[in-house]
């Protein structure tokens, strides 16, 4: 019985040695750790958050064999797009621009109706006296106006002639060769226009039938019977001297006289379009 208190005894104080050595070592690590007091403790940062582990690849493949497979849905085709919207988006041609003129041929043949500007007569031109005259109307060809009104026509005399004494009549022609329209002359040839004096053998028939009555009134007067004839006689051969005296009628062509050219050759221009 003394022999287990004993032993009991050490076993105490070997614990009681034992705690105290276990708590000086304590002790000594907490003072060794703790700073000073003047010293202020440094602020301690936030542990790392620790991402979670991804899976494993075996799990990740295991999972995917596990899955079943869904087929990728496949792209459904645009709507083809209507005849409108194809044209709307189509870009569209430019127009090509207007022509702004037109060539235009005035046939052989056209009328021109035209007045005098200059006066005209046989008693006074000559050969290549000027001659002009201005358009009445104008001149449309296929819808176009090729020879405004008031166009003015240039051109010269080409024949002249005086009536002779007793026969033949006087004569008048000439002819345009240019045209004048916008302050620019072209050429223009037309066809002679000619004119002829009034006949005068009525006139002069009468003037010796005259003379011969009137000398044998006188004749008779005088003579008798004989001297009616021979105052006849004297009589018409003083109206045939009167007769052979005088001139036939000349060609007078005032200004403003009304008259009408045909173009003698085709007349090409450039008409501008409205």
């Amino acid at each position: 019985m003394k022999t287990h208190w004993i032993a009991a005894a050490l076993l105490s104080s070997t614990l009681a040695i034992a705690c105290e050595e276990a708590g000086q070592n304590t002790a000594n690590s907490t003072a060794a750790s703790t700073p000073p007091e003047s010293a202020p403790a440094p602020e301690q940062a936030p542990a790392p958050q620790t991402a979670p582990a991804p899976p494993s690849s075996t799990t990740t493949v295991a999972r995917q064999q596990a899955a079943p497979a869904t087929p990728a849905p496949r792209p459904r085709p645009a709507p083809a797009p209507s005849e409108s919207a194809r044209s709307e988006a189509a870009p569209r041609p430019a127009a090509p621009p207007k022509p702004r003129f037109r060539e235009v041929a005035v046939p052989t043949g056209t009328q021109l109706p035209l007045e005098l500007t200059t006066a005209l007569s046989t008693e006074t031109a000559q050969v290549e006296t000027p001659v002009s005259a201005r358009l009445r109307q104008p001149v449309v060809v296929d819808g176009l106006t090729v020879f405004p009104a008031g166009a003015v026509f240039h051109g010269n005399v080409t024949e002249v002639e005086r009536a002779g004494r007793v026969r033949g009549r006087s004569h008048l022609a000439f002819r345009f060769t240019e045209v004048e329209m916008n302050g620019q002359r072209d050429q223009a040839r037309t066809s002679v226009v000619s004119f002829e004096g009034e006949a005068t053998k009525g006139e002069d028939a009468t003037k010796v039938g005259a003379g011969a009555g009137i000398g044998a009134v006188i004749g008779g007067i005088v003579g008798g019977g004989s001297g009616a004839a021979k105052g006849a006689a004297i009589g018409g051969a003083a109206g045939a001297g009167a007769v052979l005296a005088t001139r036939g009628r000349d060609v007078v062509l005032p200004a403003g006289h009304e008259i009408s050219a045909a173009l003698s050759s085709p007349f090409e221009l450039r008409v501008e379009l409205q």
